[in-house]
This record gives C-alpha cells, structure tokens and sequence, in this order.
C-alpha cells in the first residue's frame, strides 16, 4: 500500500490501513502474473501460446457490474449522465477518462452540429433562388466529351441537379463555418485540459508518474530487482523510417488506385445499358469509388495494425509499456490518417486542376483523368466524405456491437447445455469434507464460466475505442468546409456510442485490466496536431476547391456590377465566363475529340465549352485566370494566419488548469509537508529521549 500510494506523492497521508480498491489489486495481481518466470524461462504468455493455459482474464465483480449496469450501461440510460467516479474504480482511471473525453467531446459538438444544420438550411433557404443554378439549368450550352472515345458531348442543363447540390454545401455560410470550426478545435482542447484537470485532481492522481508506478509494481514482485534502461539505436531508427516511408508510399499507391478506377469506371459507365447509369455515370463512379474506398480502409486497417506491431519490435528502444503503447499508437493513427484521407486530398486539391486541356489532356494508363463539374469540385468531396462517415461509423458501430452479442449468444447456450449435461460434475467439484455441497462455491463456478464464454479483451480494446473517435473528430475537423454537416453526424453517434461501449464493457467482454493513469496519453498531442491541419485543409479547401474565390472575383472584377451594367443580380454570367471554348479544329489546333463524339441528335457539333480559364486560339491561360489564383494564394495565407493568431489567443486567454485545482494542490502540498515536519519533530524528540 505504501509502494502503491507513494506514486500520489502529494496525496500521502501516511495511512497504512486504508482500504485497497479492487481495481488496485488486479493491476498488482496482472503484473505479478506476466512477471513471473518458471524454471525453463516462459512467462504466462508463453505458456498461453503453448496451451498449458487456455486462457488468462480479469472476472467481472458482481455487484460493480450490476452496479454499473442499472446506473450507465444501458440504453434507458442514453441521456444520463456517466458515473465517472464508479467506472473509475471499477475499470481504472485510463477507461473512465477515455468516457470523461468522449462525453466531453459529445456536449462539445452540440453547438457545431447547430451551427452545422444552421449553415445547411441557410445555404436550402436560398439556393432556390439562385442565379447561378438557374444558369445551369436553363442553358443551351454545349459541353466538350468528359472522356475519350466512348463519352459524347453534353448539355450543361443536364447536370441541373448536381449543381443545385454543389451551391447547396459551397456559399459563404461555408466560409464562416470553417473559420468556427477552427477556433472550435482549440477551444475544445483547452477546456478538456480543464476538465481532465479536475477530474485527476478529484481522484488524486495529478502528480502520478508512469514509470514511477511501473518501477514500484516490479519492487512489489522483486525486491531485487534492475530496471529495464532505454535503449537508441540510430541504424533501427533509420530501417523504422524508411519502412514507415515504405508503407506510406503503399497506401498513397492504393489511392492512386482508386483514381485510375474512377477514370476507368466513368466512360465505361456513360456506355451502360441502364439509361440511368448511363445519364450518371460521373456520379455512379463516384459511389462505387466511395465504397470501394470503405472497403479499402477496413481491409488495410489490419494490415496497418500488423505492420505497427511489427515496426515496434524493431524499434526496441522503449522500457515500459506505455511507451511502447505511445509509439504504437503514433505508427498506426499515421496508416490510418494516410489510409483515410489520401483519397479525401485528391478529390480536395487535385481532381481537376490536373487533366490538362483540349489537344494536351493528361492520362493515366491511356486513360483521361477526370474532370471537375462547372459547378465546382466541392461536391465530390462532399459525397466522398458523407460516404465514407456514413459506413464507417454505422457499420462500425453495427459490427461492434453484434458481433460481441452474436458470441456471447451462442457461448451461453453452450454453458447451458454444458451444466445440464455436467450437473454431477458441479456437485462433485463442489463437495465439502461431510459430503454437503457448497451452493456458493457452485455460483462461484458458474460466475466464472460466464465470464469465460465473454468475447476476449486485450491491451488493444481501448486503443481501438479511441482511434475510432479521434478518426472521427478528423472528419469533423478537417474538411467540414465540404461537408458542414458532419458535427451533426458525430453528434449523433457519440450519443449511442457512449451507451454502446458501456455495455459492450459491461455486459459482453471480459474485464480490462484497471490501468491507472491521469491523462489521454499522446492522443492529445494528436488531436492538437489534428487541430492545426484543420486550419490548414480547411484554408486550402475553401481557397482551391471551392467556387468562393473564383465568385468574389466576378463579382467585384468581371461581373455586371463591377462593369456597371447589372440589370438583376451581380452574379449573372458567371457560369459562362468560367468556360473557355474549343473547336474540332482551330487554326491548325487539333483537339483529342473524335467526330462521332461531336454528333449530338444528329447534328454535327464544331465547338463545345469547357471548364477552364484558357483563350479559344491558343488554349494559352488568360489573365483572369492568374488573378483567380492570385486571390486564391492571398485568402489562403490571410486566412490561416489570423486563425492560427486566433488559436494562439484561445490558448493563451484559457489556462489548462483551474484556479480552484492550483489551489486545491498547494493545500494538499502544505498538508503534505507540514505532516513530514511533523513526523520528523517526533522522530527526532523520540531520538533524544532515548
């Protein structure tokens, strides 16, 4: 007890009769397990993988779960409150601060998920009205093929829809919202300091040390025993680095992937039988390419999980587990983000701006790239994004929960017929010296086997919880310009999946070890990291992929108002100035057209528009084209460094602890020393009676 509290130093009383909690006493009792050594060298693990042991898990108490279980760990429960203090001595400080943080991030997102819906409704409420949909939808315009030989040319006016959808999510409500969701993440980060800050005040764990605590568990198990040291080595350091290069190079590979599917999928689309496949094709490949994505991500997950693993055991320079668990965890969130989002930062930043023009276009593998729709390449981001969330976190959270349900189902009416088929061995195992049996010792049995047949946990289990949120707040924050309704989404998620892995822990998996701990750990080093890329990606997305800039140029430089000649409204002509024109053949300029892809209705087409800032003679860039772009560099430099200053002042304007927990740990320090002086006085006035 005196080994275990001294890791509290501020909190030492100097009471060797308290009580110990349980949680307490399994962490000792799991440490002293995977410590121990038989003669021939094997740890508990390694007689596990030799099956002298079946298995080896922490059982649940019965009352804590009860407990538990009336009071948060059932979905009667969803819009209570969480007994962070009970889960807290039941499964150990590191679980209940994973649910104080997700808690914390849920009632965070309720005024970004208003915000969001706001933005939404704002962006309904006018894009009826908007002249720039009824451009597209009332146009006889002309567009060039989309693709090579099999794509024909179009009318603008049959994508009337897809532009509705596109002004829908990019207007300047987007802009506003972004810039929110920036100072948002910061905010949110400072004020979960705070919170954590008082919570591990509150349960005396503020000054606790992890390695102190490691050290002191091996005390307990050896006295004589040596710490593990740290160890460096600059020849592993240098493989771990160029086999991180390696598989990120992989995972931008299988995105790369996903771009040639989409420039394949779409013409061969366009060709389709069904004549709504055929009139969608842009759209169609957008989908298959989003779920093929998903399936991708659940598929490369595991490969990551296992190449972390792997990467860690090469690295070998770390001494306790949690800084083992620290650099697994900042490999495997780095494959995931990269699994995540390369595709996410092609459409963002790539699709369109790199497909060449009439008689020079870029292709891969023979095929043309894609293009962006003259409503802009929002859209596709968006749908990627909604996607993408939309699967992984429904499907997630439906596999996570079933899957557990389903054995544990199946495991109870195997017990079933077990004890009814081995009664007699129950009582016999049972028996007393006298021949009674003990009815305790047979619920004791019982208990235990029920456990057992519980879906196995391991040191991964909240790792995973976490990477799934922190995965999550990703979405959330770093490209909500496209898709402001993704706060709402989280939102509602969150709500279910609080209850959803409380009774998942409860109910249906064996019992974690209790870990004691007082913060996140390194997730909070990502989620700041997170929280700058946000400023980042949104600044680029509202810059480059948005219609924003390109409008606001118009509108003040080449629109009716700014010429002086509105008639209605200053965005009149716009989508027609944002196409260039090309002809079959222009003054010894061929294009890549074919004349069977000019024919519309029997009629053969000389010219079609395009999307694209270019001269009709030479297909060379015009100067409204770098001025564009000049205002695009300028608004994005201008908008990330007056959010990062205004990070700067949120973090500075709210301090990571409280005045009342700064106050509450200078009494306990005072209390602390006054008792020492004390002790010693005594000590000394018993030395001199002597």
């Amino acid at each position: 007890m005196y080994l275990l509290k001294v890791s509290d130093s501020c909190n030492w009383t100097g009471d060797l009769h308290g009580d110990v909690l349980q949680s307490t006493r399994i962490r000792i009792v799991h440490f002293i397990l995977h410590q121990t050594f038989t003669t021939t060298g094997e740890d508990l693990d390694d007689l596990l993988v030799n099956n002298v042991f079946e298995t080896a898990f922490c059982l649940h108490e019965r009352k804590g779960q009860k407990s538990l279980t009336k009071s948060w760990a059932r979905w009667t429960a969803l819009f209570s409150g969480q007994p962070l203090t009970s889960v807290k001595h039941y499964f150990g400080e590191k679980i209940a601060l994973y649910y104080l943080w997700l808690g914390w991030y849920t009632k965070m997102l309720v005024p970004a998920a208003a915000l969001g819906v706001v933005v939404f409704l704002y962006g309904l409420a006018f894009f009826r009205s908007n002249p720039l949909i009824k451009e597209v939808c009332e146009s006889n315009i002309t567009m060039c093929p989309s693709c090579d030989r099999r794509c024909e040319v179009w009318q603008l006016s049959d994508t009337c829809t897809y532009a509705k959808v596109s002004l829908l999510f990019d207007n300047e409500g987007t802009v506003a919202f972004a810039m929110f969701m920036a100072i948002w993440a910061t905010l949110f980060l400072e004020l979960w300091k705070r919170t954590r800050a008082k919570h591990v005040s509150r349960w005396k764990v503020h000054d606790w040390c992890e390695e102190e605590e490691e050290l002191i568990l091996k005390i307990v198990n050896d006295p004589f025993c040596q710490p593990k040291k740290f160890q460096h080595s600059y020849l592993r350091s240098t493989l771990v680095l160029a086999l991180v290069t390696l598989m990120l190079m992989i995972i931008i590979g299988l995105a790369q992937a996903l771009v040639v599917f989409r420039v394949v999928a779409a013409p061969l689309l366009s060709k389709s039988d069904w004549a709504f496949i055929s009139e969608h094709a842009n759209f169609a490949a957008l989908m298959m390419s989003a779920v093929l994505h998903y399936l991708t991500i659940q598929i490369m997950t595991r490969v990551n999980r296992w190449v972390a693993l792997k990467l860690c055991e090469i690295e070998k320079t770390n001494s306790t587990f949690a800084s083992t668990e620290r650099s697994f965890t900042v490999k495997m969130f780095t494959f995931q983000f990269f699994t995540l989002f390369s595709s996410l930062f092609y459409v963002a930043f790539f699709l369109g701006r790199i497909n060449g023009h009439p008689g020079n276009y870029k292709r891969i593998a023979g095929w043309r790239l894609e293009e962006c729709h003259p409503s802009g390449c929002l859209t596709d981001l968006f749908i990627q994004m909604a996607v993408i969330m939309l699967l992984k976190q429904t499907l997630n959270n439906v596999f996570e929960f079933t899957i557990p349900w389903v054995k544990s189902f199946f495991r109870r009416n195997a017990a079933k017929t077990l004890r009814r088929k081995c009664g007699y061995c129950y009582r016999k195992a049972c028996r007393a010296e006298d021949g009674r049996v003990e009815p305790c010792d047979v619920c004791k049995l019982r208990h235990w086997l029920k456990n057992y047949h519980l879906t196995d946990t391991d040191a991964f289990s909240l790792f995973n919880e976490f990477l799934e949120m922190v995965v999550q707040f990703s979405f959330t924050t770093i490209f909500v310009a496209a898709f402001p309704l993704a706060p709402l989404l989280a939102l509602i998620n969150n709500i279910f999946e609080i209850r959803l892995d409380a009774i998942k822990m409860v109910s249906l998996e064996r019992r974690l070890v209790p870990r004691k701990t007082n913060d996140i750990g390194v997730w909070t080093r990502v989620l700041e990291a997170i929280g700058v890329l946000a400023v980042i990606a949104n600044g680029l997305v509202i810059g480059i992929t948005s219609d924003f800039i390109p409008r606001l140029v118009y509108r003040y430089r080449y629109g009716p108002c700014a010429t002086g000649t509105a008639t209605v409204n200053c965005m009149s002509g716009y989508i027609n100035d944002t196409l260039s024109t090309a002809y079959m053949s222009h003054k010894g300029v061929e294009t890549d057209f074919l004349p069977s892809q000019m024919m519309m209705s029997g009629v053969n087409m000389t010219q079609c528009s395009y999307r694209d800032y270019r001269n009709s003679e030479d297909y060379s860039l015009t100067p409204q084209f770098w001025l564009v772009q000049a205002v695009r560099f300028a608004f994005v430099i201008l908008f990330e460094h007056v959010l990062v200053v205004c990070k700067f002042i949120a973090a500075w304007f709210v301090p990571d602890n409280p005045t009342q927990v700064k106050n509450s740990r200078l009494h306990d320090k005072l209390a602390r020393l006054k008792e020492e002086l004390r002790e010693k006085r005594a000590k000394e006035s018993k030395s001199t009676e002597v």
